[in-house]
Order: C-alpha cells, then sequence, then structure tokens
C-alpha cells in the first residue's frame, strides 16, 4: 500500500470533498396571472382583440374577429330591441294614459289632434319618454352589456377593442344616438336605416349606434 500523501495546496480534481462553487438554479417558469385573459374566458371566446395576438388572416393579414365571440345575428337582435321597447314603452304608455297625455286622439278632428300634440303637453311627454328609454339603456348596458331583452336573447354590448362592458360614457352615447333621433322626429326611418346598417357593415356589423361608441354585439351562449 502506497503511503503517499497529496502535496499540500489545492486538492486533486477528484477529491470528493472539494468545495465547488454554487451553480444557480434552472430558471423557472413562472405561473400564469390570475385572472388575466379574455373577459369572456377560456377559447374559442378567448383571444385578438380581447387576449391572444390573432392568427394569419387571408393576404397575410389579421383576422379582424379571431377570438372574439359570434357576433349577435341579426334576428336576435331585432327581437332583443323589440322587447327592450316593450319593456320601457308599456309602462311608460300606461303612464302617460293615467295623467291624461293621450286624450287629443279621442278627438275625430285630425286639425285639432295635431295642434294638441304639438304643443307643450306633447313635448314635455317626448321629452320624458326620451329620458326613460336613454336613461334604461344606458344603465343596463354600463351594468353589464345586456338589458332585458339582450339577456333573453344570450346577447352582450361589448367593447370593440377590448371586450369589456362599455362604461357609462360609452354606454350614454350609445344609447343617445340609438333612442334619440327615433323619438324626437323620425322614428319608423331611423331604424330601418340602423337595420340596413348593421346588415352591410362589415366586419363587425355595428350600427351608427355601435359605431359612436365604439360597441359590437356579441353572443354569449
Amino acid at each position: 500500500m502506497s503511503n503517499d500523501q497529496p502535496p499540500p495546496g489545492q486538492p486533486p480534481d477528484d477529491d470528493p470533498f472539494r468545495k465547488k462553487p454554487p451553480q444557480d438554479p434552472p430558471p423557472s417558469t413562472p405561473p400564469p396571472p390570475s385572472g388575466g385573459g379574455s373577459p369572456y374566458g377560456d377559447p374559442p371566446y378567448g383571444g385578438a382583440p380581447y387576449g391572444t395576438p390573432p392568427p394569419p388572416y387571408s393576404g397575410g393579414a389579421a383576422d379582424p374577429l379571431a377570438g372574439m365571440p359570434p357576433l349577435a345575428p341579426l334576428g336576435k337582435r331585432v327581437a332583443a330591441r323589440v322587447v327592450d321597447a316593450l319593456v320601457v314603452g308599456v309602462p311608460l304608455a300606461l303612464v302617460g294614459w293615467l295623467l291624461g297625455m293621450f286624450d287629443s286622439y279621442n278627438s275625430d278632428d285630425w286639425d285639432e289632434v295635431s295642434t294638441q300634440m304639438s304643443g307643450g303637453k306633447s313635448l314635455v311627454w317626448q321629452l320624458v319618454s326620451m329620458v326613460v328609454y336613454i336613461g334604461y339603456d344606458t344603465y343596463m348596458t354600463a351594468k353589464d352589456g345586456r338589458t332585458v331583452g339582450k339577456r333573453l336573447m344570450n346577447l352582450r354590448v361589448a367593447m370593440l377593442n377590448s371586450g369589456m362592458v362599455p362604461e357609462t360614457n360609452a354606454s350614454l352615447l350609445r344609447a343617445v344616438v340609438l333612442w334619440a333621433p327615433a323619438l324626437i322626429c323620425c322614428f319608423c326611418l331611423w331604424w330601418l336605416v340602423n337595420l340596413v346598417m348593421i346588415m352591410v357593415d362589415k366586419p363587425y356589423r355595428q350600427g351608427l349606434h355601435d359605431k359612436a361608441a365604439k360597441t359590437v354585439v356579441v353572443s354569449t351562449a
């Protein structure tokens, strides 16, 4: 057996007791932040412009609808609007009848009816109706993006750029553009114009009120 000892100084490289410099631990992947992602939830409703970048679209451009929930069908939007008009209009008409706002319609003289309805009573009632309709639409949209009609039809109003529920300012602007022209002068014509606008608008099917507030109407189911 050899009695040779290693020379004093540095220990040999294969010394198991030799201290080695500490090594940095491998980087760990941080957990995903809680509560992040699309306000619509997991795919297929998450994605751009509500979360992740969109995939390539035709011609190499980004698909503007990628990651968005399905846009609301026109039929459901019309049905939801009819429901909302009844939800507000029936109680409003009942109150007006109790207050005698429609007594002039009992007259057989059309000139008398026109004179009375163009007077101060009519203007006051028109203003009251406008405030009620706009207030209803603003409150319900800013609350969770759903009026009574949209809730029944499984629809929701969302901001185009983020998918979030519209804030009060956007909800108010949307309601004013939607209801004010219809209640002031051109009820049937305004709804027809807005309906045609939704039908022909690409790619988001926005009505004039959606264009003004930068919103879209999407399906929730």
